[in-house]
């Protein structure tokens, strides 16, 4: 078994940091059921291209181990379907803006009031309350509001989103880390609650040492490119046919480092003998080692970092990273039958349990697949029934 067999989720979420919550449960064991619009379902479906078979690779990137109902929740004949899966489920996930939920009837007042057990989960820009509640959260937006993209980039150069949807993601997995929360503090009050995340509070928390340094200090952290603020040398060097990272961390490591690019004189230079003494000089010490790197190519490098116990690893591509045999020989890549796609593959959940490992991955859910399925089988719907829904275009 999984860790979540036997939890229900209604999954109310769309685009990218809720539907990304709620693959976290399903991958833990959880059966999610995507309520989705009819017709046009989640956005995701339509940022495209490209395309596996008939469906977005984006939506196929987070939607995984989840069922997908279609669902009018403007409707009334809607709305009674709804809370009927309400109150078949343990946790409600939506990422609408604020307000938007109330206006349709299932806010958490309203739920709760109904469902007092249940684990209700809220995903925003900016969050339920506060100046900025009502704007929407777009990951771009918000990684430059909470100042991640002022410290991303080069110093000479302009800010820089991260790579990644990383406001997205982290907001999507802090409402996973809050949602097993209160199902564990349900335990001894009996009661759910609401777990209101922020996408702009995730991100801002991930200032961290950054933050500090502006707390201590009163000033603003620069962007460094790909430097560090307090390790030197601690970034990304070119070398003669790529590129690679290196992360001398302490005063060991440089001694360490000295040896394998034999050049022990470095080791005793008074500018560089000392970690603080590094830092100092970094505009001395940075040109060295770049000079020194290029002189070799990336694959003589890293097995001499690797002997002399340096961290050091290579740049590498996203498509070197998902056919590499580090993924491969972890075990990390799911394949996934799917009906007009083919064979749908995904990096696998990065947490390994043993007791009870994340062993199922399902193929992300073609629109409305399991709607007569869940219609019919979990909420006691007759066939008639669900023809009248049909009709109504309730579903």
């Amino acid at each position: 078994m999984r860790p979540l067999e036997g939890l229900r989720v209604v999954d109310l979420t769309r685009v990218l940091s809720g539907p990304y919550c709620a693959m976290q449960l399903g991958d833990l064991g959880a059966e999610v059921i995507k309520v989705e619009r009819p017709v046009e379902g989640d956005d995701t479906r339509a940022f495209a291209p490209p395309y596996q078979g008939d469906e977005a690779a984006y939506f196929l990137s987070v939607n995984r181990n989840k069922k997908s109902i279609t669902l009018d929740m403007k409707s009334e004949r809607g709305r009674e379907v709804l809370w009927r899966l309400i109150d078949a489920s343990d946790v409600l996930v939506e990422n609408f803006r604020p307000g938007a939920m109330d206006r349709l009837g299932f806010g958490y007042a309203a739920v709760s009031a109904r469902r007092p057990a249940m684990v209700y989960c809220s995903i925003s820009g900016f969050g339920n309350t506060g100046l900025m509640k009502d704007r929407p959260g777009y990951d771009v937006i918000v990684q430059g509001e909470a100042g991640i993209q002022d410290i991303t980039g080069n110093p000479d150069g302009p800010p820089f989103k991260v790579g990644t949807s990383i406001a997205d993601l982290t907001s999507g997995m802090n409402g996973a880390m809050g949602i097993l929360a209160a199902l564990y503090a349900a335990r001894t009050t009996g009661r759910g609650q609401h777990v209101s995340i922020s996408m702009y509070e995730s991100i801002a928390s991930l200032l961290s040492f950054n933050a500090s340094i502006y707390y201590a200090t009163g000033e603003s952290p620069k962007r460094r490119g790909n430097a560090h603020a307090t390790i030197v040398p601690y970034e990304t060097f070119e070398a003669s046919d790529g590129w690679i990272s290196l992360g001398v961390a302490n005063d060991e490591l440089w001694k360490r480092f000295c040896i394998a690019v034999e050049r022990p004189e470095l080791t005793n230079d008074p500018r560089f003998a000392r970690a603080a003494d590094r830092v100092r000089n970094r505009d001395v010490l940075v040109p060295i080692v770049k000079d020194i790197i290029k002189l070799r190519t990336r694959d003589e490098w890293l097995p001499l970092m690797d002997a002399g116990g340096i961290p050091a690893g290579a740049i590498r591509t996203v498509g070197e990273v998902c056919e590499s045999d580090l993924l491969k020989s972890r075990d990390m890549i799911a394949e996934m039958p799917h009906a007009s796609a083919g064979v749908v593959k995904n990096i696998k959940n990065p947490m390994h349990l043993s007791d009870t490992p994340l062993d199922t991955y399902a193929a992300p859910p073609r629109l409305g697949e399991h709607t007569r399925e869940i219609l019919t089988g979990l909420l006691g719907y007759s066939a008639g029934e669900v023809e009248e829904l049909v009709r109504s275009e309730a579903i």
